[in-house]
């Protein structure tokens, strides 16, 4: 078996693994109200997160400066 084609079985495993793993997420109520869940939460704390580094790196790559009062 040569390592490309290793690494092509690998990836078919890995793949239809995640894909069963989604049917049986999707398909019992419990679970998809818990993933309907973690997805808010990561949402809401990592992507204001995000959006505020990228405005202060873009700001001093700008060359702003903070105004004091």
């Amino acid at each position: 078996m040569t390592d490309q084609h290793a690494r092509t079985v690998a990836n078919m495993v890995v793949a239809s693994a995640a894909v069963a793993a989604a049917y049986v997420v999707l398909t019992t109520p419990p679970l998809r109200r818990l993933a309907i869940a973690a997805t808010r939460l990561w949402l809401g704390a990592s992507v204001p997160v995000f959006l505020t580094h990228q405005l202060q790196r873009a700001w001093a790559e700008s060359g702003g400066s903070v105004r004091r009062t």
